[in-house]
């Protein structure tokens, strides 16, 4: 179901940026004003922008729609399982405690030896 939605939701977009980007500007009729002939189109100057406008509106609500459906959708499918910061804290308690020497991590050193011993050591 969700997957429909999506697809439903998807098309609904595409379908608003085509219809916007066919509808004229408000600006176009000032140069049909002085001769320039551009206000003719497919269904006449004014059936154009009212059918266009409509079909706007129509896949807008329908966008509108599918987008509360797929934000109910989210909500609820997860409703069994905790919260991020109830997740965090329970890994934050499995974290190993650092090693001791915490600042000799992944070296071997014998006991006995120095720091002044090991400077010219290439580490293998």
């Amino acid at each position: 179901m969700e997957t429909l939605i999506w697809s439903v939701h998807i098309i609904a977009a595409v379908i608003i940026i085509i219809l916007i980007l066919l509808q004229q500007g408000k600006g176009a009729d000032m140069g049909a004003a002085f001769g320039s002939g551009a206000s003719g189109s497919l269904f006449g100057a004014s059936g154009s922008a009212n059918f266009l406008s409509r079909m706007t509106a129509l896949a807008t609500t329908v966008f509108f729609i599918t987008s509360l459906t797929l934000t109910y959708f989210s909500g609820t499918s997860h409703s069994g399982e905790e919260s991020v910061m109830q997740k965090l804290d329970m890994k934050s308690g499995e974290v190993a405690a650092p090693a001791a020497g915490g600042d000799k991590l992944g070296t071997s050193e014998k006991e006995g030896e120095g720091d002044a011993s090991r400077v010219g050591e290439i580490p293998e």
